[in-house]
């Protein structure tokens, strides 16, 4: 299901309404692009509702469609989406980016960084150069909790799909027409599909229940992990290197912590699976031992940080 968030800082900005209302009819035209690739599933997910947004300073969408037929026209036609306000309302849970935030040029993002957070895509008016691009880098900042258990903020430069005119939909129509199929919503589906999705990951017996019971904050950000998981160990050539040149961040649990890493693996042999992946929000993890002879991961665990009974 394409998710479409309104970049909140390209609307209500100073320009003439001949450039406002070409600006409109411009936007009109991308998002319909997308929906022709899943006319049923496409949602337009904005901050307030769309009737409640200027196109420009003082000029607000109610006059913008009095204007013209051909106005009302467009209007029409974005009602015929799936229209979701406000962002959160698409989110898994309500609170579920409460240790993100995501600026652009200083400012906070909302659209912008909902569209990288939910694995969607932003779209904008173009009514500004910095909005011509198929790609919006973003500032990110996390909160995050370390293996010692301290808090930390972390920063990066990350990128969100974007589009402001029918030619970025181009850009993004492989990923548009695999969105509704091959991206899986719920831990049951991620389980279901995973030998399509992530054919160099092994999953163990017992991530089955990790996965079909995983908290709905964390179905995007898992998503995410195993993704980049499976496109370093898709480059991997054991004969060369040691291990995979990993995408996402990927270090060995302390010497004090690898007793609670040993699990049963698919033979029976209980061994060390001590390496793993980070995801939030919370401490999430994925521990996972490498099988180089198969060219591949093996997965042990999908979740929480593993706790040592006490």
């Amino acid at each position: 299901m394409p998710l479409l968030f309104l970049n909140e800082k390209s609307w209500a900005t100073a320009c003439d309404r001949p450039r406002a209302d070409a600006a409109m009819a411009g936007f009109v035209d991308v998002v319909r692009a997308v929906a022709k690739e899943d006319p049923t599933d496409t949602s337009l997910v904005s901050e307030v509702d769309l009737k409640a947004l200027e196109v420009a300073e003082g000029y607000s969408i109610g006059k913008w469609i009095g204007s013209s037929p051909k106005n009302h026209a467009r209007w029409q036609r974005l009602l015929s989406l799936r229209n979701r306000s406000p962002i959160r309302s698409v989110y898994p849970a309500p609170d579920a980016d409460g240790n993100l935030e995501y600026r652009h040029h200083g400012d906070v993002a909302l659209g912008l960084g909902a569209a990288h957070f939910m694995d969607g895509m932003a779209v904008s008016l173009p009514v500004a150069p910095q909005w011509e691009a198929p790609f919006v880098i973003l500032d990110r900042s996390e909160l995050v909790e370390l293996d010692d258990g301290t808090l930390k903020v972390e920063h990066a430069n990350v990128e969100a799909r974007h589009l402001s005119a029918v030619p970025h939909a181009d850009d993004h129509r492989s990923w548009i027409r695999e969105s509704s199929l091959a991206r899986a919503a719920t831990g049951r589906q991620i389980w279901e599909r995973k030998d399509g999705l992530y054919p160099h990951l092994q999953f163990l017996p017992c991530t089955e229940a990790m996965l079909t019971g995983l908290d709905p904050h964390w179905i995007v950000p898992v998503r995410r992990c195993l993704e980049r998981l499976e496109a370093a160990v898709a480059l991997w050539d054991p004969e060369t290197r040691p291990e995979p040149e990993w995408q996402t961040k990927v270090t060995p649990e302390s010497r004090t912590r690898k007793k609670v890493c040993w699990f049963s693996d698919m033979d029976g042999f209980t061994r060390l699976f001590e390496l793993h992946a980070r995801f939030t929000p919370g401490m999430g993890r994925v521990y996972f031992r490498l099988v180089p002879e198969e060219r591949g991961i093996r997965l042990a665990h999908i979740g929480s940080k593993i706790r040592p009974d006490l």
